[in-house]
């Protein structure tokens, strides 16, 4: 590390890691264009020197706006949109600028976590749904990047999270007291290798109840699906077909529970007289199928990831926040 004695230039680097100055310039600012093996040699020169890039640094000491910038998965799950939608909203009154990266693999994501620290380019850093090692974790404070964490916890950094394991026991319990002994579950089974799982802790929270009631699920009655409306159709519909039917499924997100309310029309089953449906997350599109759900705060959760990050970037001083949002039962019409 950088002690004070000496201010690293990018020559330093390159000699440290043998390469060109032109490849360490590359990877400062288009990480992508570069392998792997020869980004990571670089960064790790880069952290041991506690390089700076000076001219990122005065080109940002010279911008009038700040930058905040997100880095979230690519694809278009309605609950990204929603806290996205949180996040701009909390900007939008604000001198920053939002700038949104999309991770589509792990390479891209680490190319990310590696680099934007680096640049100077960015007053502050919100990461969605995504998980962050400890290494890009050390990165990241070395480098005074104020960062908020939404949905992946880390003790270092500031953090905005639900307890999925409570709403799944919420949805599966309120399942219980209405009397219902067979109940599926439906959660999904696509998310990409960069992404965080959820899903898997609600489906532990399932358990936890079903136990503590003295039920059994046959073991049939735990799916998972490709997360979209018709891959959820056609697996409610082979849970419907069987010859001893649950009369409840807790889908583990709203879009796979209108998979299933959709399945239920085709077969003529009664909702919720026949068959109880809840869904997680109340994206808004619950509200208007009348879906009864766990609802988390998907655009609190944005605009306050932005709150804590602004309040550090004022004041880099303040203790690590973790903030917990409560979940609600919204009781509507299909259960």
């Amino acid at each position: 590390m950088n002690n004070g004695k000496k201010a690293y230039t990018i020559f330093d680097v390159a000699e440290l890691a043998g390469v060109s100055i032109s490849t360490v310039s590359r990877v400062i600012n288009s990480p992508e264009k570069v392998n792997i093996n020869t980004r990571q040699k670089i960064y790790e020169a880069i952290d041991k020197l506690g390089f700076v890039p000076q001219a990122e640094a005065r080109a940002r000491a010279l911008r009038f706006n700040g930058r905040i910038g997100v880095i979230t998965p690519f694809f278009t799950a309605p609950s990204f949109v929603q806290r996205l939608r949180g996040i701009a909203a909390a900007l939008s009154k604000e001198n920053f600028d939002l700038i949104i990266y999309t991770v589509d693999s792990n390479n891209r994501l680490q190319s990310y976590l590696s680099s934007l620290p680096l640049t100077g380019n960015l007053d502050g850093l919100v990461i969605v749904s995504l998980p962050v090692a400890d290494n890009d974790v050390n990165r990241l404070l070395e480098h005074n990047l104020p960062t908020v964490l939404i949905e992946f916890p880390h003790h270092l950094l500031n953090g905005v999270e639900i307890d999925d394991v409570a709403g799944g026991r919420m949805a599966t319990e309120y399942l219980i007291n209405q009397g219902h002994k067979r109940i599926a579950f439906l959660g999904d089974s696509d998310l990409p290798e960069y992404s965080i799982h959820p899903v898997s802790l609600r489906l532990k929270g399932f358990r936890q109840a079903i136990k503590n009631a003295n039920l059994e699920v046959p073991k049939d009655f735990v799916r998972l699906a490709p997360y979209n409306q018709e891959q959820a159709r056609i697996v409610a519909k082979e849970l419907l077909d069987n010859p001893n039917p649950p009369t409840a499924i807790f889908a583990a997100t709203d879009l796979q529970a209108l998979g299933v309310l959709k399945a239920a029309r085709q077969l003529n089953v009664k909702i919720p007289d026949q068959l109880a449906v809840i869904g997680f997350d109340d994206l808004d599109m619950a509200e208007y199928a009348d879906l009864t759900t766990v609802r988390q705060h998907l655009d609190e959760s944005g605009r306050i990831a932005i709150e804590i990050l602004l309040s550090h970037i004022s004041d880099n001083t303040r203790p690590v926040q973790h903030i917990t949002l409560p979940l609600t039962l919204i009781k509507r019409l299909t259960a």
